[in-house]
């Protein structure tokens, strides 16, 4: 686990954009009086439908016989797990749901079961399966209320841990499950509600991470062979500094953890088991993490952020060399993970304009095999655009950064309008990455501006901080600001630029739309927080370890109500003047469906245009294709209605 900011970036973030069912008809809008945007010069236009024909994979596992690599797919429209032969060929679909998205987990050590896990509508439950050699399912977690996670596997693959809260919804307690038959024995019993990092694979050690604020955080050690397993503070330091677990490694003899106490940036660092001893392993001029091995310890990988983009740093440690696949289309490369016998390598290469694709490298001959070709071949590639790191300065003179996306032939003789893009968090990061929804915006004629405003992850710890219990205040301005630049741009039309968003990108677009009433056209709110009272005192009991660097990052209801309400949209509704658009997941545990009901009927007493979508099978973020589908749709017909040329 990355230390405590990365978490920020999974809190409020969003994961897929789209929706598909709505709760109540919205009601009736007029026809635009003015035709949308013109397709982008050189460009075909591509429906919804084509652009959402892209494949999405995630997770990668190999057999253990290296032959296979174990990954979900979201093929069929709903995410299930698939077996990639090494040596090419289609997939062989493992799972068949078409209703719960299944994620792949790992395969086992010495057979073809595997682990995969599912949630039930989006609520976040995520329960632990073991799929069987017959076919047979078994779910190792039950419970109705039960969350589960997979942490690893022993070093003599006979066992692996699991951490449920099925003791407790606050607590995550770790078991060790056997491999042969499933029996269990609890392992560490969490009665501090801690978060559980990693166990080493010698079974010995448990890495845990303590969050005091969120600036402040520790790694704490538990010897489980001790009579009495009690934490032992690692990470001793004066001023507040945030560190994480990262992992052991294969030889149990050193434990990895992420500290910004040397800097800005997040660095990678190592205590030695038996001397205590710390010393610095990774370091970079942006934030490192996550830091990983492959199984007997010869590789080691690195991820680092570099500028809203992810370089992966593979050290050979036996060579003390780098691997770097050669001929392979630009790219990031992302989530390397090896084989057993570590003579293969199988990782991701995506961009803006291609989603990720699974390649395998043969580490002895340096040739990569592609494994898939995941963009709809319906869509040409040179059609889509490829974003552009821009920093502009906002209110205060600070920079900020955004990355700019520019529909082809945008130009002086053919201005666009535009869209801010507010990203998840409120500690997330706009990144370099395939993103159908404003992907398929560009295509359809706008420029987006997807800005990282200062309380993003990625730009050191001063700047993650500069937005702490100033958020609907700096934050909101820095988006304003982000108007004005794509005011300055000569190829975009300044009169017509809306701000959208999802999750806590979603509370900007609630936020600039009642408290800046007249900075945008028009605001699309997917699953956004319009009350932060309710949602601060409503936190999911299994973030419980999280909980204080929550109320330090935003406040605690119980003490900054009067302030919590202030920068709530939903108490000042009746400035919104502008349409707006929003989608909900009723299964959302993050941002309660109600946020989005009572910000739509408020709206609505306005007589302001508001259109609602309410997707009954999905939570915090939706995942189906369907929905994605219908809420690009009605996304872009939003914006061509109510940013229409002038």
């Amino acid at each position: 686990m990355s230390p405590t900011r990365v978490f920020f970036a999974l809190f409020l973030a969003a994961a897929a954009c789209g929706g598909s069912s709505t709760s109540a008809p919205a009601p009736a809008e007029p026809a635009p009086t003015t035709a949308p945007p013109a397709p982008a010069i050189g460009a075909r236009r591509y429906d919804a439908r084509t652009f959402y024909g892209t494949v999405l994979m995630a997770g990668a596992s190999f057999s253990h016989d290296g032959s296979r690599v174990l990954i979900s797919s979201n093929k069929t429209g709903v995410f299930n797990v698939y077996s990639v032969p090494v040596a090419g060929g289609d997939p062989e679909p493992l799972t068949r749901s078409t209703t719960d998205s299944i994620f792949a987990v790992s395969y086992f050590p010495a057979d073809d079961r595997f682990l995969y896990s599912a949630d039930q509508g989006g609520n976040e439950q995520s329960h632990l399966f073991a799929m069987e050699a017959d076919g047979k399912s078994r779910d190792l977690t039950p419970g109705d209320k039960t969350k589960a996670s997979f942490i690893g596997w022993s070093r003599d693959h006979k066992a692996f841990f699991v951490t449920t809260n099925e003791r407790d919804p606050r607590a995550f307690d770790m078991y060790r499950y056997a491999v042969d038959g499933y029996a269990r024995a609890l392992v560490f019993k969490n009665e501090q509600t801690w978060a559980i990092g990693d166990v080493s694979y010698d079974q010995r050690w448990l890495a845990l991470d303590k969050t005091n604020t969120n600036a402040d955080s520790d790694v704490y050690l538990v010897d489980l062979r001790a009579r009495k397993a009690r934490p032992v503070l690692v990470t001793r330091h004066k001023p507040p500094v945030q560190n994480g677990v990262l992992g052991f490694t294969p030889d149990s003899r050193k434990l990895y953890f992420g500290t910004d106490g040397a800097g800005e940036e997040v660095q990678a660092w190592s205590y030695d088991l038996r001397s205590r001893r710390q010393a610095v392993e990774v370091t970079a001029e942006w934030d490192v993490g996550p830091v990983y091995f492959s199984e007997n310890g010869r590789y080691r990988v690195s991820a680092i952020n570099q500028d809203a983009r992810t370089v992966l740093q593979i050290d050979d440690l036996t060579s003390k060399s780098q691997v770097t696949p050669a001929d392979l289309p630009p790219g990031d490369i992302t989530d390397a993970v090896f084989s057993q016998d570590e003579k293969r390598m199988a990782f991701y290469l995506s961009s803006d304009r291609t989603p990720r694709d699974l390649y395998v490298l043969d580490l002895a001959s340096g040739k990569a095999n592609r494994l898939s070709s995941n963009l709809d071949p319906g869509v040409k590639q040179d059609d889509l655009v490829d974003g552009e790191v821009v920093r502009y300065p906002s209110f205060d003179g600070l920079n900020i950064p955004a990355i700019l996306y520019r529909p082809r032939g945008a130009g002086p003789d053919h201005r666009v309008p535009a869209v801010v893009w507010v990203h998840g968090g409120p500690g997330g990061q706009s990144r370099h990455g395939y993103n159908p929804l404003l992907q398929f915006a560009v295509n359809h004629g706008y420029a987006v501006l997807a800005v990282n405003n200062r309380g993003s992850s990625g730009y050191g710890k001063t700047f993650y901080h500069l937005d702490d219990r100033h958020h609907g205040d700096v934050d909101l301005k820095d988006c304003v600001f982000a108007r004005r630049y794509l005011e300055s741009l000569d190829w975009v039309d300044g009169r017509r630029v809306a701000i959208m968003g999802g999750s806590y990108g979603g509370y900007m677009v609630a936020a600039a739309l009642t408290f800046e009433p007249e900075a945008f056209d028009a605001g699309v709110d997917l699953f956004g927080v319009t009350n932060w009272v309710r949602t601060l005192e409503n936190i999911p009991p299994w973030w419980s370890s999280f909980r204080d660097s929550l109320y330090g990052e935003l406040g605690d209801p119980a003490v900054d109500k009067a302030r919590l309400t202030a920068i709530s949209p939903l108490f000042h509704a009746e400035r919104i003047r502008r349409p707006l658009l929003v989608a909900q997941g009723a299964n959302d545990p993050r941002v309660l469906k109600v946020e989005s009901d009572e910000i739509v009927a408020a709206a609505r007493k306005n007589k302001v245009p508001v259109e609602y979508l309410v997707f009954p099978d999905e939570g915090h973020g939706f995942r189906k294709k369907e929905n994605e589908i219908a809420t690009a749709e009605k996304v872009v017909a939003f914006l061509d209605r109510h940013l229409p040329a002038k």
